[in-house]
């Protein structure tokens, strides 16, 4: 998370989250691999990017297939 997106008011993290988690314009340009990790919302007119990343399990590397949940751990 960044800084600016930690000081925001709870409520606000609170809204962006749901945003983020209802977010669904996926398509070719915007998620060629089809991995749903990355996007954009807007919250009160500023526009927020958001990523997902995936590591191994002792958070030093990316995960060798992030969509097997038993061998990565989810960046904080």
């Amino acid at each position: 998370m960044s800084q600016g997106v930690a000081e925001l008011p709870t409520e606000k993290k609170h809204e962006l989250l749901a945003l983020v988690i209802s977010f669904g314009l996926f398509d070719e340009d915007n998620d060629p691999y089809g991995e749903h990790d990355f996007g954009q919302v807007e919250l009160d007119t500023v526009t927020y990017f958001w990523k997902i990343s995936y590591y191994d399990k002792n958070l030093e590397y990316g995960s060798p297939e992030p969509s097997d949940p038993a061998i990565i751990a989810a960046a904080k």
